[in-house]
């Protein structure tokens, strides 16, 4: 079960911070707690170090078979502004901890590093790049690329990996409407298949969001995103369609961007619920050609 007391707790502590620092709002790249990536470039130079924890409700693992609630201890994000058109991002999660509630048969004869009740393992690790193609203009929406490799850092034979590097190429859009910064993505994914050497899962990924600044440290932010495979029969386990909705909200205070978000599952192989917590730090870390700033 989610565990309501501490999300209350959580949420609490959010609020009190917006009193206490309402006003005080620095510059943030605009990512946690959502998905869906804008085309913004970080400025040249700028760093940002974001962490997390996520709780997921019944995830599956359609590979391994297994179903439970998933616990992500160190979510964490690293964006660094290379230049003026270009950004490098970073993105994993240090542990992953799955409670078992139930198993289903599987074509894999895994021997699963578990007691029967749990299994955890590292997250895969993420690497993008994104490329600004054109500036937002007046009647134009901003527009950017970003290729990513997924790399398989979590194992199959602990139940939370697919042992398979994927491949996603995105478009990004993104226009502001008053105070509201909407932005969508959409784009191609490669991803193998864990069970047949040689065969391939094409899926189309694809995300709708938004944040509105309610006060100068209060910002809602909302989106639906996940992938959908072109496949009509014999999806590669592991490959199939996921979807989620999110809704939460970003507080800026203590010179932080802290966020938390409620999920819910759109898609049969995505987790039914979840939660989402964490915090942004952006800072100067270097120069880009020399010049000062």
């Amino acid at each position: 079960m989610c565990p309501l007391p501490l999300a209350y707790s959580i949420c609490l502590s959010l609020c009190t911070l917006v009193l206490l620092c309402h006003g005080a709002r620095p510059l943030f790249a605009q990512q946690r707690p959502l998905q869906t990536q804008e085309p913004a470039i970080l400025a040249p130079g700028n760093v940002s170090l974001q962490f997390g924890f996520d709780f997921f409700q019944e995830a599956k693992y359609p590979l391994s078979g297994l179903r439970g609630d998933l616990t992500s201890l160190g979510v964490i994000g690293i964006y660094a502004g290379l230049g003026e058109i270009v950004e490098f991002q970073m993105q994993g999660s240090v542990y992953d901890f799955l409670s078992i509630n139930k198993r289903s048969a599987t074509p894999l004869d895994l021997t699963l590093n578990t007691a029967g009740t749990a299994t955890s393992d590292f997250g895969d690790l993420s690497l993008s790049t994104k490329i600004l193609l054109a500036a937002e203009k007046k009647h134009f929406p901003a527009l950017a690329f970003r290729p990513t490799v997924q790399l398989p850092n979590a194992s199959a034979a602990k139940g939370l990996g697919l042992d398979s590097t994927q491949f996603y190429g995105t478009l990004l859009a993104g226009k502001h409407f008053g105070k509201l910064n909407a932005f969508a993505n959409a784009g191609l994914g490669i991803l193998g298949n864990p069970v047949e050497a040689g065969v391939q899962n094409d899926v189309v990924v694809y995300g709708l969001g938004g944040i509105y600044p309610v006060s100068p440290a209060l910002s809602l932010a909302s989106e639906v995103y996940g992938r959908w495979s072109t496949r009509q029969s014999g999806t590669p386990l592991g490959t199939e369609s996921q979807s989620q909705f999110r809704l939460g909200v970003q507080i800026h205070g203590l010179g932080f961007r802290w966020d938390i978000a409620g999920v819910a599952g759109l898609a049969d192989n995505s987790p039914n619920s979840g939660i989402s917590f964490g915090v942004t730090k952006e800072f100067r870390a270097f120069r880009i050609g020399g010049k000062k700033n």
